[in-house]
Formats: structure tokens, sequence, C-alpha cells
């Protein structure tokens, strides 16, 4: 049934809490503003997006391998990359409300010339930097001072010449990363879409300068690969937004965002940047190492070119939460006629919860029976929930806000002839399943 984008985003965040995806951080402390704990379910959904990732984009290609790079690394590493000196945001304050705006913001809003908020008179222009400092060592002084990463990237260039050297691969190739970020943003907010850590997944894709723009179109299509094939996002929620020269990074020779349609407007999801030579030359010459690479079949030694697909992790999540949850008018056997049901129909490799097991009634041993069952799923690897409280109607219907594809029944006719009900979460049709064939069946809809 369509629902607006408001009640979309309010049902949302409201079953997020209520189902275990996530809850406010410190919460008994009264919360602290833009930072979020993910809860069991939510856990499991971002860990099953991160692995289809991981699956895709490294273990099933022979050019790609991983690391994974400390967040707290070299200070000289941002000064080579250019995040101390233009890693910021501009910043203006209302003089008579005190509330904080990105200049960027208030221009799309056309509000750039008074506040948003009270119609108060706004400070001169300043540039924040983004990256939160901390000390390392005993000391107090500049030499101790460090930063957390503020992106998962430059990892990957500083293990270069170690990844090139012993895997032995050769040109084009690629490292990824997924890993922690953090970024001391001025206006974060919008639920989980901006805050101050967060998650990364990211690929640097070394490659002949002459066949650059060729990778990066291979990476626009794997990009889109994933997003359609994997996590099921509909292509008409999406624009693939070309970055004109103008506005890319002086270092980019082409940059694409993928944007997706939130209930707050069309935002990043995603990104992918043709890097050139930028970041080795910058590390060459900061860290005095030679990094170039000696082209086997020519014998010419050069620095590669870059492609960067770039994916948030917990952009991504809040994406596939929104394009999944749905609003069905289901038939309930406990009233009859219709009722509302709120169902997260995501795919079965993605969701937290693979099957439940539910005995129809705790008497007559099917309670047991169910638990054995329950015992023998987990054991073959998937993770399952068992459920005896409430009524089945109401069981199938936590199952269901949850994205559980698939949730078995332990009945009377299971002690005749050891099957049990499976019944389909977006169908609701139901079919009868031998026990000791349950675990291959739902294996084989993943």
């Amino acid at each position: 049934m369509p629902i607006t984008p408001e009640k979309r985003m309010d049902l949302l965040v409201s079953l997020c809490k209520r189902r275990g995806f996530v809850y406010p951080d410190s919460e008994i402390y009264g919360g602290f503003a833009n930072a979020w704990d993910y809860g069991p379910y939510g856990v499991e959904l971002k860990n099953n997006i991160r692995d289809a990732w991981w699956k895709r984009f490294v273990q099933m290609r022979d050019d790609v391998v991983g690391v994974d790079t400390p967040i707290i690394q070299h200070p000289k590493i941002w000064e080579a990359s250019g995040h101390l000196q233009n890693f910021s945001d501009p910043l203006v304050d209302c003089k008579k409300c005190h509330h904080r705006f990105r200049l960027d913001h208030l221009l799309e809003m056309e509000k750039a010339d008074r506040c948003p908020d009270c119609g108060g008179e706004l400070t001169d222009v300043r540039n924040f930097n983004l990256m939160f400092q901390t000390q390392v060592g005993v000391t107090q002084d500049s030499s101790a001072t460090a930063y957390l990463r503020p992106e998962t990237a430059a990892g990957m260039f500083t293990a270069w010449i170690n990844v090139r050297d012993t895997m032995r691969k050769k040109l084009p190739f690629g490292i990824a990363q997924v890993g922690k970020a953090f970024r001391n943003e001025i206006t974060p907010g919008n639920f989980i879409f901006r805050t101050r850590e967060f998650e990364q997944m990211e690929i640097e894709y070394y490659t002949k300068p002459a066949d650059a723009p060729k990778m990066f179109e291979h990476w626009l299509e794997e990009q889109k690969t994933f997003l359609f094939d994997d996590l099921n996002i509909d292509p008409a929620h999406l624009v693939f937004h070309e970055i004109p020269e103008k506005e890319r990074a002086f270092y980019s020779a082409r940059t694409v965002d993928t944007e997706y349609q939130y209930p707050f407007g069309l935002k990043e999801l995603h990104g992918i940047a043709n890097r050139g030579d930028y970041d080795l030359s910058q590390h060459a010459k900061f860290s005095g190492e030679d990094l170039r690479y000696l082209d086997p079949e020519t014998n010419e030694r050069y620095l590669p070119h870059v492609i960067e697909p770039s994916w948030g992790l917990t952009r991504l999540l809040f994406a596939v939460l929104l394009e999944h949850l749905d609003i069905d008018e289901a038939p309930t056997t406990e009233k009859g006629g219709e009722e509302e049901r709120m169902v997260l129909r995501l795919p079965a490799k993605l969701a937290p919860v693979k099957a439940a097991v539910l005995p129809l009634q705790k008497k007559d041993g099917l309670a047991d029976i169910g638990r054995d069952l329950a015992k023998q799923l987990r054991q073959s690897g998937l993770v399952i929930e068992y459920d005896e409280s409430g009524s089945i109607g109401k069981r199938y219907r936590r199952q269901d806000e949850i994205g559980t594809p698939f949730c078995f029944t332990v009945d009377y006719q299971t002690k005749e002839d050891q099957t049990v009900t499976v019944r389909d979460r977006d169908s609701m049709s139901q079919e009868r399943v031998a026990i000791g064939e349950v675990a291959d069946w739902v294996k084989s809809k993943l």
C-alpha cells in the first residue's frame, strides 16, 4: 500500500527502536545527539550488507584484495592528503538564536542571508575542519597531535607498496577496506544518514593511466549491479549524478555520485571518482618513498591511476530499510477480514533472521519438537529465532516486521508425519517440508 515519504520515515524510525534495529545512543543519560546504537537485528543486517559487498567485490574477484588499517595513523598522512588544509565546511552562526549552519546548505535552501530558524542575522563565514583531533603518547604538545581518520582510503594508499609486493599483483588490481571513519559534522541529522561516526566500504583500484576511463565505466556498472542484484534497490529511486568539472575535486578526472530518494530528498548514497595519480604522488612527495609501479610488460616505471568506488555502509543500510518497508492490508486468521501489516521485504540473504520456528502450542510436545528443530538449524549455520509466546498470528507479525522470510510452524500433523508448515513472508503461501530437509530448504532460498 503506498505511503507518504514522511509517514515512511516516521514508521521506520519507530520500527527500528521497537524491533531492535537502531536505538538512540546513551538513552539512559538522556541521549547523545546524532549517535546511534545498532541493536541485535540492526547489526545483523549491517553485517549481511557488508558481507554481501565483500563477497562480490573481494572474494569473488581475483583482482581485489582486502586490508584493515588503523583508525589513528601517522599525522603526516593527513598533511599529504590535503585534509589538514582543505577538509573543512563553511560555517555560519545565528547571532540571535546561536544555531549553527553549513553555508552550502543555506544556499541550497536559498536562505543564506538570514537564519532559517528565527530570521536573525548571520555571522561571517569561517571554515571548520571536520577531523577529530586527539593526542598520542604522554606528552600534550603539537608533536603528540594525531587524528581519527576521516576516511578509510588513506590506509589503502599507504599500504600500496606492501600489498603490491607481497601479493605479486599486476595492474589492474584493487585494495578494499571496510571500517569506521569520523567527521566532526556541523549539521548531522536525518536519523542515521549523517553522523559523526560511520562505516565506509571502499576500493582503491590501481590501473594503467591509459586504462583509467575504461576502468571507471567498469566500476560504475559494478556499483549498479550491487544495488540492483544484491540489495534489490529500485532503479527508479536512484539518480546517477555526473558531477560537473567545476564542482569536482581539482584532481578528479571524473566523479559520479549515486543519489537515493530518501524521504527528506535526493541525497548521496555512494560515489565513484577517477583520482588520477594524485594520492600516490602526494604520499611519494611527503614520505620520500618511490611509489612507482614497475610495469613487467614495458619495463617502465610510473604511478598508477586510481579509480575509487566508495560506499557508506550505514547509508546503504538506511536505504535498504526504506526501500523494503511496506504496509499491507493482509488477511488475519484472528479477527477475520483485513488489517494492516507492516513488513520488511528484505532479500532473504540480507534478512537478520533467516527463519523462525513457531510451535502452534506449548503443550503436547510441540514446543520440544520446535526447540530441537531450532537447535538443528542453528547448528547448520543459520540465524534462527524460536518463539512460543502469544498467538501464532502475532508471532507471524513480529517476524514480518523484522524481515524474516520464512516461518516454520510445528503443529499436530508434525507429530504424525515429521513435516512442518513453512509460511512465506511476502506471498503468505504455505507448504509442508520434512523436518530433516528444513535446513537445506532454507539455504536453497538464500
